[in-house]
């Protein structure tokens, strides 16, 4: 606890992505639109499956799941960044800093899970189609996304466990836009190599484990697939293309900035970028908008709303007529 008591900075001053005047303006435009646009799309994507009966089975269980963690995983710094845009005085409070650091290893390491078991979701029902209803019945799509909340708080509870005792006694500028764990750890008054190297471990357990069993999964799908026909191999590629695009896109930046050795480069935050804001509006679009059946299901819903909207606008003599 003395070590605790030592920290003596209240809030930290993050620079942000840029400091130039006008590109703050134009951020603010683009990031407020991604925004919108990604809890729109994601909490759309959560209403389709849980109202169309159809999509309820597990790959659409574990969707809707996935859409829940994006929206989530947008809002730990997305709308601090955006009203950051337009205040000089961008800081952030010591508590405000842990909980960023806590909600961001919460979210994305739960999501590396959580992908994994989508992955075993397709495997399952390409490798072994006639057992696919026992195998994922929908206590197992429980468990697994129990599983993935629980590794996401056990690896973001030892990650604070590093770093919240650490004594922060002067330096308290971060180069980002967030409280990013490298960056944050690298102002503490210490020799902080060990906990660095804590924190990469820690990482790079889950980060490139997870990694190599989406990869195994996808080849695995693959050569089963290629054994079938050349028809059903075009068909599967095309599907995994998408789905390994964004696996590149939300790994690749954490395994940069967590896993390489821990050096903190002015492209971290910009690589940041990637899973904190478009890994969330790619999710949708990848995994959606490529389904029929989610497309149908979707444009069902409109419909149907459009549809009340028109009737419900309607005097009230005609719109008895329809009933």
């Amino acid at each position: 606890m003395d070590s605790v008591n030592a920290s003596v900075v209240s809030e930290f001053v993050l620079l942000g992505l840029s400091s130039s005047q006008e590109l703050q303006l134009f951020f603010f435009v683009f990031f407020s639109t991604l925004y919108v646009i990604i809890v729109l799309g994601n909490l759309f994507i959560i209403i389709t499956v849980t109202s169309d009966n159809s999509l309820h089975s597990p790959m659409y269980f574990l969707l809707g799941n996935l859409s829940f963690v994006d929206i989530c995983q947008a809002s730990f710094a997305t709308p601090k960044m955006i009203s950051d845009f337009l205040s000089e005085q961008k800081t952030i409070s010591f508590n405000g800093c842990i909980a960023q650091i806590f909600f961001i290893h919460l979210f994305t390491g739960g999501e590396m899970v959580l992908l994994v078991s989508m992955a075993y979701d397709r495997y399952v029902a390409i490798c072994k189609p006639l057992h696919y209803v026992v195998i994922m019945s929908q206590r197992t799509c429980t468990i697994l996304v129990m599983i993935s909340w629980a590794v996401g708080l056990v690896h973001t509870l030892s990650q604070l466990s590093f770093t919240v005792n650490l004594p922060f006694c002067g330096p308290n500028v971060v180069d980002s836009f967030f409280c990013d764990l490298p960056r944050v750890t690298k102002l503490a008054c210490l020799d902080s190599y060990t906990i660095e190297i804590l924190i990469v471990v820690n990482s790079g357990i889950l980060s490139l484990s997870t990694f190599f069993l989406l990869v195994a999964s996808y080849i695995i799908i693959l050569v089963t697939v290629w054994f079938k026909s050349s028809a059903a191999m075009a068909r599967a590629f095309s599907t995994l293309a998408a789905h390994i695009a964004v696996v590149v896109l939300f790994f690749g930046p954490c395994i940069f900035i967590y896993v390489w050795p821990f050096t903190t480069y002015p492209v971290d935050k910009v690589l940041a970028i990637f899973y904190t804001v478009f890994t969330p509006i790619l999710n949708p679009i990848i995994y959606t908008l490529r389904n029929k059946d989610m497309k149908t299901a979707m444009r069902k819903i409109l419909t149907h709303y459009l549809r009340s909207k028109k009737i419900f606008e309607m005097p009230l003599v005609v719109r008895n007529s329809f009933y």
